[in-house]
Parts: C-alpha cells; sequence; structure tokens
C-alpha cells in the first residue's frame, strides 16, 4: 500500500467527517456560513477531527514501538497493563487531587502507566516460555489484576460513575478546550521519529544492541516514557480505545516489514484513517445517535486480532 494512498484516504475521511452529525452542514455552507454553523465547525467538529487523528496516530505508534522493543507482534497498550495502569492512575488522582488540573491527572496517570509497563517488562524478562500469543495473555491477566484493583477503590469512594467515563473511548464529549492535552503526543512521535532506527536496534536484543554500542537500558526506556505518556494523554482525553496500538503495526508489518523507521509513517497514516474511518461508522449507523469509538474499534479490532491469531505463521 503505497503513502500517497493512505494520505488520499485521510483526506477524505477527514473531510467527511466535519460534514457528518447531526446539525446538517455541507460543503456548499462554507461559502456561507451562518453564526451558529461556524460556531459548531470551529467548537465541535474540528477538535473532534484533530483528537481522532491524534489518538490513531498516537496509539498506533505506541502499539510499534512496545511490538518492537518486546519483540512481540501481540504486545501492545491494550495486552501490557498500560492502560489498566493509566486508568489507576487516574483514579488515584480523583481520590487525592480532587480539584487537580487535566495536566496533573495526566502526570499521575503517566506515572502509574510508566510503573505498570515496566512490570510487565520485568514480568516477560522472567517468563520462559516466549510463546508470541502466551505473553499477551499473562499481559491481559496483568491487565486484569490491576483493573479489579481500580474497581474495588473506586466502589469503595463512589467513583464508579466518574471512572466509567475512561472505561470506554467517546469523541462525542471533544470539543474545544478538552482535546488539547492531546497534543503532547506530536513531540513524542516526532522522537520516536528520531530514535526509530535505536529502537529496531534494541529490539533485536540487549546482546546484540551492546556489541553495536548501543545502550540498550535507556533506549528502552525512553521507548517505554513514550509509550506510558501516549497511553496517558489519550486516557485522560478520550478514553480507552482498545486493540489499535496491536492491529495497525501488524497490518503494516504485512507488507512494509518490521524495520521501524520505515514502518513508522505508514502505521501512523492508517493508524489515523482507522479510527476516522471506525467513528464516521459508528456516526452513521443508528444516525443521529452514535455509537461510542470504544465499541465501534473493539468490535472491528477483535476480528482483525482474532484473523492475525490465525494466519500468525503465515506471517511470522
Amino acid at each position: 500500500m503505497k503513502r500517497r494512498y493512505l494520505v488520499l484516504a485521510l483526506i477524505v475521511l477527514s473531510i467527511t467527517s466535519l460534514f457528518v452529525g447531526v446539525k446538517g452542514i455541507t460543503p456548499l455552507d462554507l461559502f456561507d456560513l451562518t453564526e451558529e454553523q461556524a460556531h459548531i465547525l470551529l467548537v465541535s467538529r474540528f477538535p473532534r477531527l484533530m483528537s481522532i487523528i491524534l489518538a490513531g496516530v498516537s496509539m498506533s505508534i505506541a502499539g510499534l514501538i512496545m511490538q518492537q522493543l518486546t519483540r512481540n507482534k501481540f504486545v501492545s497498550p491494550t495486552t501490557a497493563g498500560t492502560m489498566d495502569s493509566a486508568r489507576l492512575g487516574i483514579l488515584v488522582s480523583l481520590m487525592l487531587f480532587t480539584s487537580a488540573s487535566p495536566f496533573v491527572k495526566m502526570l499521575v496517570a503517566f506515572a502509574f502507566a510508566l510503573l505498570g509497563t515496566f512490570v510487565f517488562m520485568k514480568i516477560l524478562d522472567k517468563v520462559k516460555y516466549k510463546d508470541a500469543i502466551f505473553i499477551p495473555l499473562v499481559g491481559l491477566m496483568f491487565g486484569n489484576i490491576i483493573g479489579s484493583i481500580t474497581t474495588f477503590f473506586a466502589l469503595k469512594n463512589d467513583l464508579v460513575q466518574n471512572m466509567s467515563s475512561w472505561l470506554q473511548g467517546n469523541f462525542s464529549m471533544m470539543i474545544q478546550g478538552r482535546y488539547e492535552l492531546l497534543y503532547i503526543s506530536i513531540p513524542l512521535v516526532i522522537i520516536a521519529y528520531i530514535y526509530a532506527n535505536k529502537f529496531t536496534i534494541a529490539g533485536m536484543g540487549e546482546e546484540f544492541a551492546i556489541n553495536l554500542g548501543l545502550n540498550h537500558k535507556r533506549v528502552v526506556n525512553i521507548g517505554l516514557i513514550i509509550v506510558a505518556l501516549i497511553t496517558s494523554s489519550v486516557v485522560l482525553t478520550v478514553g480507552m480505545i482498545p486493540f489499535l496500538g496491536l492491529i495497525i503495526p501488524n497490518i503494516v508489518s504485512m507488507y512494509k516489514g518490521d524495520h521501524l523507521k520505515n514502518s513508522l509513517s505508514h502505521t501512523a497514516l492508517l493508524g489515523a484513517v482507522f479510527v476516522l474511518a471506525c467513528d464516521i461508522f459508528g456516526r452513521v449507523i443508528i444516525y443521529p445517535y452514535e455509537i461510542a469509538i470504544g465499541v465501534t474499534v473493539g468490535v472491528i479490532g477483535s476480528g482483525i486480532f482474532l484473523y492475525l491469531i490465525l494466519r500468525r505463521k503465515a506471517y511470522a
């Protein structure tokens, strides 16, 4: 798949996204916008579009980095406990810092996401049975344990309803002033591109990386910090979007290979296109109501994930 086709698909879907909604606005209306239509575009439609693109790009790249560093195609923030750890961090911030700003909540979520990811990596080092399917199963169990702890403390502190907003990804609440935290992912994506070759070498193993003069631990830590920051910003702003960081890098690797720097731009573009397509589908299928992005991505993503598992030998 050539990059220009992905760019074209992104442009077409982005334009479509701006004009899909309960309030009917057509491309022709752009030449003579009413005050209400201009307000809807600037305050609701454009912020929603930007949040979709930023979330799709950043979560896909986070999954790609995790898969490269763990040398496992079925590891992602969803299957490594990173998202569940970020959600626990959000609960802690709600309990201890009730009037904290979104940035402070993101820092707390980042600390927990980073800690959870490091714990998973340590578990990974101790696991002797390195089957491609076994590792993410361990990660899912680890994530479910953290999720159970989060639910327990949420129940004890009457915060279940507050936490439910972070259980499922939803772009319907993305308006001006509520999505800007996602811009943090832009410099993180740039750093990921700069370190792409080092991530590729680090993914070949610690001994191999050290023989080439690479500080393996530092590179891995930088990768995990990028993943934790991206995950915490997306979970806090949009919510949990399952399978995104898992399926997109796998699809790209089928036709682009495993070299991270070569596949980075394709992963970013395909991630944005996939989330945009799922969001538009969720908005039109039961129009004028909409299905949350967490549901549409979860259903479609789980089907693709099942296909990847069944065909893993063909794409090994």
